[in-house]
């Protein structure tokens, strides 16, 4: 048996042999779980009622009742907390087995019983119930308010996201999303598909960047026959294969200057000409584009078109990173945890607090994309019940921080003390706290972050310095 499994797995036995009800009584506490008996089928509900067991373990004939009359009394009278059941019978003929199993059985033992296969059935019926414990924990988030279009969030800075992405899904018009790499923008133009009048027809993604520059005309507008070297036949092109739909365009700050042109004059009258031909084509297509890019900067350095950058930010979407979404850690380690485990077949129930506190305290300048990877690492490396930081990636174990000064550094531009006058530990805290928060302009996520601590462990100790009013 799984040494891992603890006093709170609860078996329940119902077995009229009073000596082998005792022999498995014996072998499900040497376990480590919990056990109790019942001789009858009567009683055996009773005490599953109200004891709520993990498993029963059923004779298949009883005195009055048969296990399983048991089996369907459980399942009608224990809807919420309905447990597992594995059926034992001196009498085991194939159409019992499939008998019990067709009536909700997760197994089915002979007597005389084998104890290592009681064992190993056991454990395999309790690791299909934490599977089935960890996909209905998937389904609750999936189906919670923190849900929205496959993306997770509590956070202030993702409900306000949300909130302007139905305003603006609904009114039409081109969208412009920016954000770093890794904050989950395609999500976002998907969500602004869902949620307009869009939502019946195509979406269709494309990233300007990936596409041959001598290409991009024609992949985005379609040609004729014989319009360039290699065009034995005509092609429609994205826009129109996205008619009625969603079309849309990631590295948008990458297209060529050309291309841009040719987009404006889209996107102002809704014409395409496909190249090699001498007439337009009326297309019905939202574009919704994004980019990781400074935009503005690319319109300053001429890099891209003042008049189509002013098009499409009319309708600007801003998706935060995850190092000003913070709150939102543990909800998304949490869901990326039991997919990935749900995935791999691995019944890993969650984290250990020192795992958490690491997660809580990295910046993630990969964003949601490296959080998941980290969580995807830590699933395939961990085979114990709980996520442990040695089953995170070296970055999150060491706190390796982007852009983050060194303690060292920060001690030798302030915090010098003249050694006739050692200060105390607790005043040298003091000191660095200080320090720290002058340095980041009172900004409490980012001196915690420094200062490798919850922002609520900082709320406190500056409560305690007598400095939160200042901040």
């Amino acid at each position: 048996m799984n040494a891992e499994t603890g006093k709170d797995t609860r078996i329940l036995i119902v077995e009229d042999d009073h000596g082998l009800a005792e022999l498995l009584q014996d072998e499900v506490e040497d376990a480590g779980m919990a056990a109790r008996l019942a001789h009858t089928a009567e009683d055996g509900l009773a005490t599953a009622v109200t004891w709520l067991p993990d498993i029963i373990v059923s004779d298949l004939r009883l005195p009055g009742a048969d296990g399983l009359a048991l089996l369907g009394k459980v399942r009608t009278e224990m809807p919420k907390n309905t447990p597992d059941v594995l059926i034992i019978t001196a009498f085991g003929t194939v159409p019992k087995a499939v008998e019990s199993l067709k009536a909700g059985a997760e197994d089915f033992l002979t007597k005389p019983l084998d104890l290592e296969h009681f064992r190993l059935s056991l454990e395999r019926i309790l690791e299909k119930r934490r599977m089935r414990e960890q996909l209905g924990r998937i389904k609750r988030l999936v189906e919670a308010d923190s849900a929205f279009h496959g993306m997770y969030g509590r956070s202030p800075a993702m409900l306000h996201l949300f909130g302007q992405l139905r305003q603006i899904a609904r009114a039409g018009g081109p969208v412009l999303i920016v954000g770093e790499s890794g904050t989950g923008k395609e999500l976002v133009a998907r969500a602004v598909h869902e949620e307009s009048g869009c939502a019946a027809g195509p979406f269709l993604a494309v990233n300007c960047a990936g596409i041959p520059e001598h290409l991009l005309e024609s992949e985005f507008f379609g040609h004729e026959a014989g319009a360039f070297t290699g065009a034995g036949k005509s092609r429609q092109g994205l826009f129109a294969e996205a008619e009625g739909g969603t079309l849309f365009l990631d590295e948008i700050s990458e297209m060529s200057p050309p291309l841009q042109a040719k987009l404006l004059r889209m996107l102002q009258d809704g014409n395409i000409r496909p190249v090699g031909s001498n007439r337009e084509r009326q297309v019905n297509v939202r574009v919704v584009a994004a980019t990781n890019r400074d935009i503005e900067e690319r319109v300053r350095a001429g890099d891209f078109r003042e008049d189509l950058f002013y098009r499409l930010e009319t309708f600007q979407l801003h998706v935060p990173p995850l190092r000003e979404r913070d709150d939102d850690i543990d909800l998304l380690s949490g869901i990326f945890l039991a997919q990935y485990a749900a995935a791999a077949d691995k019944p890993i129930e969650g984290f250990s607090l020192a795992a958490c506190e690491l997660l809580r305290r990295h910046s993630f300048s990969g964003n949601v994309r490296e959080l998941r990877n980290a969580i995807e690492r830590a699933v395939v490396f961990c085979h114990m019940r709980e996520i442990r930081p040695e089953h995170l990636p070296a970055r999150i174990r060491e706190g390796v921080r982007h852009g983050r000064a060194s303690a060292g550094s920060l001690l030798q531009n302030g915090l010098r003390v003249s050694d006739e006058s050692l200060p105390t530990l607790e005043e040298v805290e003091r000191r660095y706290i200080r320090h720290v928060m002058t340095s980041v302009q009172g900004n409490k996520r980012a001196a915690a972050a420094i200062l490798g601590i919850g922002r609520r462990t900082l709320y406190r100790r500056l409560e305690e310095m007598g400095e939160a009013k200042k901040c």
